[in-house]
């Protein structure tokens, strides 16, 4: 087997994280196939009985168990590959000198060391990045890369410094204005078509974090469907990347054609005598909230509130890939139910259940089509397009005490959920939109939660916006050249080691175009030896050539919408 072609990743065994390492290959890097070894002189034929000799007088090597287990081969054989790759690369650059002031030539080795630089990417002379931090650590990087590759870039800066001017090539558009102020953000995505959101906050201030890192993150994504609307109203239609209104609570006439059901998953006349009984209403109130709200102390018993679908004429469910319904209350779980099947034939109807937490006070939930599942197994799978009634159940059973009011007394089988809106996330194949966050590490524990807690809510915008997202939380970063060392891409805010600034900028820009980083978080550092009884992952030598795309395998195995 060639592997230089070869994609292996692993599972975790222990949970439902998953990770994936590899290497990249830088462009000046060899593949190992090609590396050219001077010629050795022919052995004559009477030195084989000396060689035979030599290798009888050589003593035998035992082997163990430890010796040839794949965790341990893999990670010798990454270690020995990259020492002797840094020595190799570091021959090339004898001629040439790094000051610690010469930034245009850091720039210049973190860039062209990055593995990307010869991918040839379809489309990109007629796509327009806005890249905001643009003068960043990895937003200098990245509107490097994005150049070299032929995309039209520009970058939004608070100043127009000369100092600022001189990071950035002189073919960048550059636009002056705050993340903070919607004026600018409305002038700076004109004429964009993907964003890049490299910028953060400069002190931990929570005024400066509320402002850069949440509420510019909400302004760049509004902004941004404003235009994408506009755009499309201009084409006599409406943009794909916007949310489709299933119900919107306003009024007290919004609230007709739902209805208030009650059930039992099996029926008993001897407990039900002692049972509490049930009870449920949906009502407008004077504060303007549509309530469901109410009670179940049935065993085995349900109330639910259901309606039939009615979508604007031409649109169907088969065009988005999911809900996203903005409720608030007091922390209870529900299940979300889909009747799909034909209008003419109620008898041909299936459901399909999805069970959705909320929190105390208001969140939004996004509940992907793929996490229904048929309420009898030998059902097919869900067909949005067949949709036509839409059910929210609640049940007392799999109640869970809030973290809120854990230490307290909380009867779990009341309820009471306020609904604001129910809209479907429109489908897509890209990314529009990358975020750069932060994992945590390299933070001092004085800020680091007030820093998490602006980056999560930042976070949390996006996911919400109807966009396609990709978030990057990658570990400390470090100055040095990207494509060296093994990756690893995790889910569980488990990682412990830095990244270069140049490997964040070069998955940035790779997720732009890659339809397994859509809608996708992940955590990403270097690889790094787990303690002993702690390994999480089984290691396989992957050694990919400049033609690899190292993301796309990474990212199938993690999962969406998280």
């Amino acid at each position: 087997m060639n592997a230089a072609n070869t994609s292996v990743y692993s599972l975790s065994s222990s949970s439902n994280i998953k990770r994936f390492l590899f290497y990249k290959d830088a462009p000046q890097r060899s593949s190992p196939s090609r590396l050219l070894l001077a010629p050795r002189a022919s052995a004559p034929k009477d030195s084989k009985n000396e060689n035979d000799e030599i290798q009888k007088q050589q003593p035998s090597v035992s082997l163990s168990l430890d010796d040839v287990n794949p965790v341990g081969l893999g990670r010798r054989s990454r270690q020995l590959f990259d020492e002797v790759w840094r020595k190799f690369s570091g021959l090339g650059q004898i001629s040439r000198t790094i000051r610690s002031d010469d930034q245009e030539a850091l720039d210049a080795l973190l860039v062209r060391e990055g593995p990307m630089c010869e991918f040839a990417i379809p489309g990109a002379q007629n796509t327009t990045v806005l890249v905001v931090g643009a003068t960043s650590r990895i937003g200098r990087i990245v509107v490097r890369k994005l150049m070299l590759r032929g995309y039209a870039v520009k970058a939004l800066v608070r100043q127009a410094d000369q100092e600022v001017v001189d990071l950035l090539p002189r073919s960048v558009e550059i636009v002056i204005g705050d993340v903070g102020d919607p004026a600018a953000v409305k002038v700076a995505v004109e004429g964009c078509n993907k964003i890049i959101y490299c910028a953060t906050a400069r002190s931990a201030i929570t005024g400066d974090l509320f402002r850069v890192d949440h509420r510019g993150v909400c302004n760049l994504t509004k902004a941004f469907q404003d235009h994408n609307n506009k755009l499309a109203q201009s084409r006599a239609g409406k943009s794909s990347k916007s949310k489709l209104l299933i119900a919107k609570f306003k009024s007290a006439s919004s609230l007709d054609g739902w209805e208030v059901r009650q059930g039992t998953y099996f029926q008993d006349v001897v407990t039900a005598k002692y049972d509490g009984g049930m009870e449920a209403k949906f009502e407008f109130t004077e504060n303007g909230d549509a309530v469901f709200s109410g009670y179940v102390f049935n065993r085995g018993g349900y109330v639910e509130l259901s309606k039939k679908l009615s979508l604007p004429l031409g649109y169907t469910l088969d065009r988005y890939e999911g809900l996203v319904l903005s409720v608030g209350g007091n922390g209870r779980s529900y299940v979300l139910i889909l009747e799909a099947g034909p209008l003419a034939d109620p008898s041909q109807s299936r459901l399909y259940f999805a069970r959705i937490s909320t929190k105390v006070g208001f969140c939004r939930v996004r509940v992907p089509f793929t996490s229904f599942r048929p309420v009898k197994p030998d059902d097919p799978m869900l067909d949005p397009f067949l949709v036509h009634t839409l059910t929210i159940r609640f049940e007392p059973r799999r109640q869970r005490p809030t973290e809120v009011n854990a230490t307290m007394n909380q009867d779990l089988r009341s309820f009471k959920i306020i609904l604001e809106y129910i809209k479907a996330l429109p489908t897509g194949q890209e990314t529009d939109f990358v975020l750069v966050s932060c994992s945590g590490l390299g933070i001092e524990p004085s800020r680091r939660e007030q820093v998490l807690k602006a980056k999560r809510a930042g976070e949390d915008s996006l996911r919400r916006s109807g966009l396609g997202y990709t978030i990057v939380r990658p570990g400390p970063l470090q100055e040095e050249p990207g494509g060296q060392r093994a990756l690893i891409f995790d889910q569980g805010n488990r990682i412990s080691q830095g990244i270069s600034c140049a490997d964040v900028a070069d998955i940035c820009v790779k997720a732009l175009h890659d339809t397994t980083a859509r809608n996708k978080s992940f955590d990403v550092c270097y690889e790094y030896i787990a303690e002993d009884g702690r390994e999480l992952y089984e290691l396989v030598a992957h050694l990919p050539d400049k033609a690899n795309n190292y993301l796309t395998p990474a990212l199938s195995v993690l999962e969406k919408n998280t």
